[in-house]
């Protein structure tokens, strides 16, 4: 049994004084397009700014990147509630469309697709929201975290990338993903295959055009051609691979009734083998809609908190040591 690890995200509810932030407005989320050249297209993300944003002058935001699950789009994390979870805050939430793309740089890709979806989140989206809005443009004013698929890549992308993120998270997350296909591909064994094949039918409420139905959302081609480059994506392999004090926060939850609850439970094991701080929650539920809404309140609330603690931390000047006297 996984010890929980609750105290972080207890301070910070009670830090977050919800009876002051119930007076608070709902943060108002829009809907902005804008060209991806890792991935060759216009693609498309909701974004929920603090409610003083335009009256606040020269104000900075943290940034939290809230990534949606395979089959799912930019419109998930609104309907789950993530801009009232950001109620009150001085935070910035942005929610963007990657597909069902994993959030991989593909290694394989067909029929004249750009599949860099790396690079599309820490180049192309990250670039595009720090020129646009009042951001904190440093590793200490982002976070990322995810659900399902999204899970998956709010800790690949972190610990790829532990530069740009202090705080990284997954919710019911796919974090055996990689792990699964490495293996597969080491014992030469064919991936499991959907029974029905994606489908063509447009979604008429994704403003993205040519990437509506879920055979366009697909990539075509293969994220994986050789063992190491699914290693290369595994978290459980790239959360020992960065050195302790570069890793980021790791905020994990999963559902008791969830079928992907295991991967959740095998990682936070490894953390604690490795003595690697992070902050883990189950509670009933399982890989549903009604999970994700409820659960997201507690996760913003806990991302929120690291983000301000290392805000705080970059902004006191270095202490004096003896050496350093005149």
């Amino acid at each position: 049994m996984i010890p929980r690890r609750p105290f972080l995200a207890l301070l910070a509810l009670a830090a977050l004084a919800p009876a002051a932030r119930s007076a608070e407005p709902v943060p108002s989320v829009k809907t902005v397009t804008f060209e991806a050249p890792s991935i060759g297209r216009k693609t498309a993300y909701k974004i929920a700014l603090p409610a003083d944003y335009e009256t606040s002058g020269d104000n900075r935001y943290p940034v939290l990147y809230l990534l949606h699950g395979y089959s799912s789009n930019y419109l998930a994390w609104t309907n789950l509630g993530a801009a009232k979870a950001a109620k009150g805050l001085d935070l910035i939430v942005v929610m963007p469309d990657a597909g069902n793309s994993w959030y991989l740089n593909w290694a394989e890709s067909a029929e004249g697709q750009k599949n860099a979806w790396d690079d599309f989140i820490v180049k192309d989206l990250i670039g595009h929201i720090d020129s646009t809005y009042r951001t904190v443009a440093a590793r200490e004013g982002r976070a990322i975290n995810g659900l399902s698929m999204g899970g998956f890549g709010g800790l690949a992308l972190g610990l790829r990338h532990p530069d740009l993120f202090c705080s990284i998270g997954s919710h019911s997350g796919a974090i055996a993903y990689a792990r699964g296909a490495g293996e597969r591909l080491r014992t030469n064994q064919t991936p499991p295959q959907r029974k029905n094949g994606p489908s063509d039918n447009p979604d008429p409420k994704i403003e993205i055009d040519g990437f509506r139905s879920q055979v366009e959302r697909s990539p075509k081609g293969k994220p994986f051609l050789k063992p190491e480059d699914a290693d290369a994506a595994d978290p459980f392999k790239l959360v020992l691979a960065v050195p302790k004090e570069k890793l980021p926060h790791i905020y994990l939850d999963c559902g008791t009734e969830d079928r992907l609850i295991g991967g959740s439970r095998e990682f936070a094991k490894l953390l604690i083998e490795h003595n690697i701080p992070f902050t883990y929650a189950e509670s009933a539920g399982g890989h549903t809609g009604a999970y994700w809404s409820r659960e997201i309140g507690t996760s913003v609330a806990v991302q929120y908190i690291v983000l301000k603690r290392n805000l705080a931390a970059r902004a006191e000047p270095p202490k004096e040591t003896k050496e350093s006297k005149p």
